[in-house]
């Protein structure tokens, strides 16, 4: 089984599509990590092209927020503009879609890998270094986590022997993709990256794609259209800030 992993969407429907027609071939189930919505010009389109394509998706704190389960005190004010003008775009059966998305962990039906949006232990938890990834490892009841909500391409392993691995991909890796070999009584967190507003130092839309049988995991990436999105924000009005940093993947 072929799973395509991606996260942090973020409204933006032209990156979202770049990765679709890159897989197109290559995968038979879509899993999303969360924040569906948020910053970005499209949620409504973002949305349905999760409903036509059957994705599993679990919540982010953006799709919280956008659909009022949470509202918006730890977000700086450029976030909190764009989520409150998201959810005035919404229509009112996508608000729906987003609420009714259960909170991480979401677990495989055969116990090897599940979603959560930050963390096991904390859904709305940024994992950035080992100590957290390490209580997060510990945590673990089965043996491979995807996660998002850091923007930021990178895994963390523990290996039988307790010790701890950690690699973060950023603009001094040259390689398009990182391929991730699953070793037997090894458990591991996974970060695919961004689709819709990396955070890497890389512009490109951030996936990967989850080989069950073959036991590896593709960290990849794919140029889109990052001036027509960016058009598309200054449109809807959204903030200067959030519109500039696509180009620099910050």
């Amino acid at each position: 089984m072929r799973y395509l992993i991606i996260t942090d969407l973020h409204s933006n429907l032209d990156a979202l599509d770049a990765v679709f027609q890159a897989e197109a071939e290559n995968y038979e189930r879509v899993l999303c990590c969360g924040d569906v919505v948020g910053y970005g010009p499209s949620p409504n389109e973002v949305i349905e092209r999760m409903i036509a394509c059957e994705a599993t998706v679990i919540r982010g704190n953006h799709d919280k927020v956008a659909c009022g389960i949470d509202d918006t005190a730890w977000f700086n004010e450029s976030a909190e503009r764009a989520i409150l003008w998201t959810r005035n775009e919404l229509t009112a059966s996508y608000q729906t879609f987003l609420r009714n998305l259960p909170a991480g962990p979401w677990v495989s039906s055969n116990h090897e890998f599940q979603l959560v949006h930050g963390s096991i232990i904390d859904e709305d938890q940024y994992l950035y270094d080992d100590g957290d990834a390490y209580d997060a490892l510990k945590a673990a009841t089965v043996p491979i986590t995807f996660f998002g909500h850091t923007h930021l391409p990178c895994f963390f392993a523990l290996n039988i022997h307790g010790d701890l691995i950690s690699e973060f991909i950023d603009e001094t890796t040259p390689q398009s993709r990182t391929t991730i070999r699953l070793e037997e009584g090894t458990r591991y967190l996974i970060n695919p990256g961004s689709v819709g507003q990396p955070r890497d130092r890389d512009p490109r839309a951030g996936y990967a794609l989850f080989d069950l049988d073959k036991r590896t995991v593709e960290l990849k990436r794919v140029e889109y259209d990052i001036e027509a999105v960016q058009q598309k924000m200054e449109r809807k009005g959204l903030p200067e800030y959030l519109i500039q940093r696509l180009a620099v993947g910050r």
